[in-house]
């Protein structure tokens, strides 16, 4: 259970949760009329399974498609699924499912936001990173063409509902792509987790304890929110490998790296020059060299322009007046906030 000053709600994970989603939204939601916004992909491997058993608990279901990936994340394509949406005639008692990976959730969200002045809505996400990270604390964005998530609000869902067998479906290299987020939380808060994720010799012997696993990174993330809704202090830990990652998505218009492959890098740049300044107990790049090794990720930064690079970082989110706020190790399992005058931020993500 999420638990803010002027929201809870739970989250669930449990596998085959999808086969009998309908009776459990039927336990939070009495209305009639679902609004679901998913993705092509989705659409064809899970598609008739929700529809089905929401129509089975006597739900009017309409679903709105939109393309897979980053590019989606757009006013284009918030626009269309506004206005498909209202032309249906959504009400305020209505209820809206972003059910898919982060960019479903994100702009899915972001619409619920805004439709109406604010409707509910609940997340299912399919992919290892919504799972573990972006369908939990009320982020929703799209992005602009200065950088990453930079429209946006802060709006709750109603529920969160976690199937982990869902994710068998995936790629390995969008499975990879969450495993990245799961590494963050690690690095930032949980040794032991860290730890364990360098013991599994097989997928096979990870996807038997990804439940626990997901359980972890969703109770570290929902503690950080509690503490912190919007985004202000302690919640900018969950950024750890971002700044310098949302740069790198942005610099390849988001189609050479996912998202974890860039805060991959990210993480593992800015702890290299930490460690080097003497910041970060030594040893830790190391361990998160092999770590994201393990799982396939980019260890090295790419070839990029380097005023670019700093143009685009200096548009973070978490930057204020002089300052860029930069998330640290002083060792695996401990990440801080350091404020670091934009003069000098070529030190630490150069």
């Amino acid at each position: 259970m999420v638990n803010l000053p002027e929201k809870q709600y739970p989250i669930y994970i449990e596998r085959g949760l999808i086969q009998n989603i309908g009776l459990e939204i039927k336990k939070i939601y009495v209305n009639k009329r679902i609004f679901i916004i998913t993705d092509n992909n989705v659409e064809f491997l899970y598609g008739n399974k929700i529809e089905s058993t929401l129509k089975k608990e006597g739900f009017i279901v309409k679903k709105i498609l939109i393309e897979p990936g980053e590019n989606s994340k757009s006013f284009e394509a918030l626009r269309s699924v506004c206005e498909e949406i209202l032309e249906f005639g959504l009400s305020r008692e209505d209820l809206i499912i972003a059910f898919g990976g982060g960019v479903v959730g994100d702009l899915g969200g972001f619409a619920a936001s805004i439709l109406l002045r604010g409707i509910a809505f609940i997340q299912i996400p399919t992919t290892l990173l919504a799972q573990v990270d972006s369908s939990v604390g009320g982020k929703v964005a799209i992005n602009s063409k200065n950088g990453k998530n930079l429209i946006g609000s802060f709006y709750q869902p109603e529920a969160v509902f976690i199937d982990p067998d869902l994710l068998t479906s995936l790629s390995e290299r969008v499975f990879n792509d969450g495993m990245a987020e799961v590494i963050k939380c690690a690095a930032i808060k949980d040794e032991g987790l860290f730890y364990s994720l360098l013991q599994y010799e097989t997928k096979e012997t990870l996807i038997n304890d990804i439940g626990e696993i997901i359980y972890i990174c969703c109770n570290i993330k929902k503690n950080v929110v509690q503490v912190d809704e919007k985004d202000m202090g302690e919640r900018m830990l969950l950024n750890f490998g971002h700044t310098i990652g949302h740069v790198i998505e942005k610099m390849f218009n988001y189609e050479t790296f996912t998202h974890g492959e860039a805060v991959a890098m990210g993480m593992i740049a800015i702890t290299k020059n930490s460690e080097t300044l003497g910041i970060t107990e030594k040893g830790s790049a190391a361990l998160l060299i092999k770590l994201i090794n393990k799982y396939n990720l980019y260890s090295e930064l790419p070839s990029m322009d380097r005023d670019e690079f700093f143009k685009a970082l200096l548009l973070d989110k978490k930057n204020i007046n002089e300052d860029i706020n930069l998330i640290l190790l002083k060792k695996i399992g401990c990440g801080f906030i350091k404020k670091v005058n934009r003069n000098h931020i070529d030190k630490y993500v150069d």
